[in-house]
């Protein structure tokens, strides 16, 4: 950036800026007879405001990250602290470790000592999860639980910068449940089962291809040719080798990036590309991806993971 000169992503300042108007707007039909669109479009603006949170944690749109902090500070999905989120994503995109239980805060495995110490209902709950219909259906709460059983535990721990994020998330939450119950007129607990939760679903049904166990690095993430729009509700992360190998490039521009490397991006990821979603439900609705236990981890000394399960 030039001396003097902020750099400004129009496209995505103008989705950040308009989401939360549309959601405003979505919420306010919930106590009209058009109520049922407010519930179709209110968890999709929440999911998508997550994928906008995304996007400026890697530094868009502006040169700002205050700025880039302070535009995307309502949580419409309530659940994450922006300056968590950050901070643990950015962990994530250290490649050497993705998938590893104990050093990627979004790994979804265990580390065998700990899946032999599981009663078997724990077990069988963890295998549920890892098929799509699992993820979809009993992933949020077995991410909010785990989430906030980590954080409290850091927040006991008074690791650095956790409760300035909560209580920064407190102003934040505090704003959009005082928009919910006094101008959308939902109650806390249809906010929560009918757009929360939903909009958590919609996450993890990106989240569930992104990555997989894998010795070589490079397949460890994943490709999905998505449909337009669900790119879009994504902000083309669907691409996720490309996201991981360029995370500064803005969203719009991942798709070109893809098509002028996509012998490179396959060759590296060894073909680890699904044709769309409906792909990934055919292979894996109903069938466990990969084992709970890391495959490459099998023993592991006794401490706390880092991961959000």
């Amino acid at each position: 950036m030039k001396a003097g000169i902020l750099r400004v992503e129009w496209l995505t300042l103008g989705f950040i800026l308009g989401t939360p108007i549309i959601w405003v707007s979505a919420g306010l039909l919930w106590q009209t007879e058009f109520w049922i669109v407010s519930l179709i479009c209110l968890p999709i603006l929440a999911a998508f405001h997550t994928s906008l949170q995304h996007e400026t944690i890697h530094g868009h749109p502006t040169d700002w990250g205050w700025l880039n902090e302070l535009l995307v500070s309502l949580p419409m999905a309530c659940i994450f602290p922006y300056r968590r989120y950050r901070d643990l994503h950015l962990k994530h995109h250290e490649d050497e470790h993705l998938t590893d239980p104990f050093e990627d805060p979004e790994s979804y495995f265990w580390c065998e000592n700990d899946v032999e110490g599981m009663q078997p209902y724990q077990r069988r709950l963890f295998d549920l999860n890892n098929t799509l219909a699992g993820r979809l259906i009993i992933g949020p709460f077995l991410t909010i639980i785990g989430f906030l059983r980590t954080e409290i535990a850091r927040i006991r721990c008074d690791e650095k910068g956790v409760r300035k994020a909560w209580a920064l998330h407190a102003i934040g939450l505090s704003a959009v449940l005082l928009i919910v119950t006094m101008m959308f007129g939902m109650p806390l607990w249809v906010y929560f089962l009918c757009v929360i939760y939903p909009a958590l679903s919609l996450i993890a049904l990106r989240s569930y291809a992104e990555h997989q166990a894998a010795e070589n690095i490079g397949a460890r993430t994943a490709i999905v040719e998505a449909h337009p729009m669900l790119a879009l509700l994504y902000l083309n992360n669907n691409l996720h080798i490309v996201h991981h190998a360029s995370p500064q490039t803005p969203w719009y521009a991942l798709p070109k990036l893809y098509q002028e490397r996509k012998p490179q991006y396959l060759a590296a990821n060894e073909n680890t590309c699904f044709a769309g979603y409906f792909d990934v439900i055919r292979r894996f609705a109903f069938r466990v991806k990969q084992p709970v236990a890391h495959p490459f981890l099998h023993r592991c000394v006794s401490q706390t993971s880092n991961n959000q399960k």
